[in-house]
């Protein structure tokens, strides 16, 4: 794993040379159907950002990762209503709130319980149908959002077109980046939003071309999936 993760980081940091940025980018490794001393491994070799996309399975891996090993825990998955009170007690951030609907019913359970909670918006800038997501075109959705108390919108998120190709790809980070700017335009300065996050193993270095801060990886770090 260890060379894996070396290769990773050498080739973020030649796509951050590649754009002439200085920043850094977050990786998150994706760690679906991965075992628990995967997640170990990953957060000894220094990769501490661990995202699950199954409410139920992310809680039994986190229980039985070793005690005082520290990371956050990440929500990448749909995130249906119905398991918002067990999320919030294992995630420390839900970087998919892809819906106004779930985002005000994750500020009201959360203001039961006298609490905040970091997210991301997920944008559906494919358009495809088939995937979650609020719509590209309505910045009104995503600025009532950033009115929620109880939530703590960090920035956006996006998955790549089904279609992998490399100009689709490009045009779907291109509008998450103009989107996140032109919400910082219309918010005061406490509540602009600072990641994008977009990448995945195969896309990962395109998003990082179109101002990418955080990438989503697990076969270009793990290998193939287990299971």
């Amino acid at each position: 794993m260890l060379d894996r993760i070396s290769r990773v980081k050498d080739k973020i940091d030649s796509a951050l040379k590649q754009c002439s940025r200085s920043d850094t980018v977050t990786i998150v490794a994706a760690t679906k159907t991965r075992n628990p001393k995967t997640i170990e491994m990953s957060i000894r070799n220094g990769i501490v950002d661990i995202g699950e996309n199954r409410v139920q399975e992310a809680g039994k891996k986190f229980s039985a990762v070793e005690p005082g090993l520290v990371y956050t825990k990440r929500m990448i998955g749909h995130l249906q209503t119905n398991k918002i009170n067990k999320a919030i007690r294992i995630f420390d951030t839900i970087d998919s709130v892809d819906t106004l609907h779930l985002a005000k019913k994750l500020a009201n359970r959360l203001k039961q319980n006298t609490e905040s909670l970091s997210v991301l918006l997920e944008i559906n800038t494919g358009g495809d149908k088939t995937k979650f997501g609020f719509d590209p075109d309505n910045d009104q959705d995503l600025l009532e959002c950033l009115t929620l108390d109880e939530i703590v919108v960090e920035g956006l998120m996006t998955i790549g077109p089904v279609s992998q190709e490399k100009e689709s790809t490009r045009e779907a980070f291109s509008l998450l980046r103009k989107i996140k700017e032109s919400i910082n335009k219309q918010v005061g300065r406490e509540k602009k939003l600072t990641v994008l996050s977009m990448g995945m193993s195969n896309d990962f270095e395109l998003g990082i071309f179109q101002g990418s801060t955080m990438v989503r990886l697990g076969t270009v770090l793990f290998g193939p999936r287990e299971g």
